[in-house]
């Protein structure tokens, strides 16, 4: 008799690869936290308002360059003949060489106006920051959206499985049910009729799956040939009485949208003043040193210098000064408009979105007792039926009602979910649906 330890060792072994290999593969779900976290880093969106601060980084720089000194060197080599003109007779006098090679610089001591564009860049900056933050806050939303949308479908499967199993075990009683002679060749019609509904529900949701995957990679710049696993996240249930009634100011300074707005408000503030600044006079200096010579190589150069202080007062240029300022004056009153209409815009937000959040938490209840009860009028319509007393169409009837209060059950859960995503958004943190997981 050979002996079983090779056997047993064999087994031992496969049984703890299996065990890895589950493990490795539930550590490789997806789960929210993750996905929200890959988005701040992959996101299209993200990655555009990250070069915008970058861009408006620059800007402010080069504006910076009008206050900052000026200075430059600049080396000429010319060879030219002068034409002399006496008495209508022109006459051309030998070429000659000239060298200059100067230093030069020039710094405004004070500009008013420069001063006050260079402060309304770097606001400028801050306004790309908040604007940033907001294309953040709305990719979170997107892929938030998407990962619940995915484990909805998801969801969807098994209970498109159960229809399909018992649309099998229906079409399996009324066979019995007709040898037995207690029903007749129509109620096997209508069984197989249910049984092909089912399955063809149950082969549409797997295109379904696979749309939501892709839509969930795509956020994620993940490859679309590749598998995805989600690890479920459900929301924690709190009645309406559980929200904290939120704070609108200061739902606005979390809101990114908001602080870009008050920001542009200011950067707005500050183009009028610089405006106002363009009919200030100006001073600055400015200086050259150098040589001069013949040739760039004349150990002969001469050296020449020049050092002085510039006033320049405008005088007139063309209207062009009231012109900005109307202008800056208008752009100020549009800012001003689209603030309220934003501080509108959250207030009703929020109060929306607390309504709804507490809207869903009820429908739950109600489609959770409208599950109990078509599981419940299934049973009596088997019972009904396999006792010969009626047709299997209250059977076929029960069982729809079962599964639409099955999939209404999913989708009240799936709608409870988004709304309590869309409170946090609102409130302006999106990853705050994360401390709302249910452990």
């Amino acid at each position: 008799m050979r002996s079983k330890l090779p056997y047993l060792a064999l087994l031992g072994l496969m049984t703890a690869l299996t065990k890895t290999v589950a493990g490795a593969s539930e550590a490789a779900a997806l789960t929210l936290e993750d996905a929200l976290r890959s988005a701040e880093q992959v996101n299209t969106g993200v990655l555009l308002g990250r070069e915008g601060v970058a861009q408006a980084q620059e800007q402010a720089n080069q504006t910076r360059a009008g206050v900052l000194p000026n200075v430059g060197l600049s080396a000429q080599q010319r060879r030219t003949s002068a034409v002399t003109i006496a008495n209508n007779t022109a006459v051309a006098g030998a070429a000659a060489n000239r060298f200059d090679g100067n230093l030069t610089g020039s710094f405004d001591i004070l500009n008013p106006q420069q001063l006050s564009a260079l402060r309304a860049a770097h606001t400028g900056v801050d306004v790309a920051g908040f604007d940033y933050r907001t294309s953040i806050q709305v990719a979170l939303t997107s892929v938030a959206q998407t990962y619940f949308t995915h484990l909805r479908d998801l969801h969807r499967i098994p209970l498109l499985d159960d229809t399909v199993s018992r649309a099998r075990q229906l079409l399996d009683l009324a066979v019995n049910q007709l040898s037995a002679g207690v029903a007749t060749q129509i109620d096997v019609t209508r069984a197989k009729s249910e049984l092909a509904q089912a399955e063809q529900a149950r082969l549409q949701q797997d295109t379904v799956v696979y749309q939501s995957e892709l839509a969930l990679k795509r956020l994620l710049n993940l490859e679309t040939a590749g598998t995805l696993q989600l690890a479920d996240f459900t929301v924690r249930r709190a009645a309406a009485g559980e929200y904290a009634a939120a704070d609108e100011q200061a739902a606005y300074r979390q809101r990114a949208d908001w602080l870009s707005a008050q920001k542009a408000l200011e950067r707005a503030k500050l183009d009028v003043r610089t405006a106002r600044l363009e009919r200030l006079p100006d001073l600055s200096l400015a200086g050259q040193y150098g040589y001069t010579g013949t040739e760039f190589d004349d150990g002969g150069k001469q050296t020449g210098w020049f050092a002085g202080a510039i006033v320049s007062v405008p005088v007139f240029n063309g209207l062009r000064t009231g012109a900005d300022r109307r202008l800056a004056l208008s752009r100020q009153r549009a800012q001003e408009y689209r603030l309220r209409d934003l501080e509108l815009q959250i207030s009703a937000e929020i109060r929306l979105a607390l309504q709804d959040a507490g809207s869903r938490f009820r429908q739950i209840a109600v489609a959770e007792t409208g599950l109990q009860l078509g599981q419940e009028e299934l049973r009596l319509a088997r019972v009904r039926f396999e006792q010969g007393v009626a047709d299997n169409r209250e059977v076929i009837d029960a069982q729809n009602t079962l599964a639409l209060a099955s999939d209404n059950y999913n989708e009240a859960i799936y709608q409870y979910n988004l709304s309590r995503l869309e409170l946090a958004r609102v409130r302006g943190d999106v990853r705050g649906i994360l401390a709302e997981k249910t452990e």
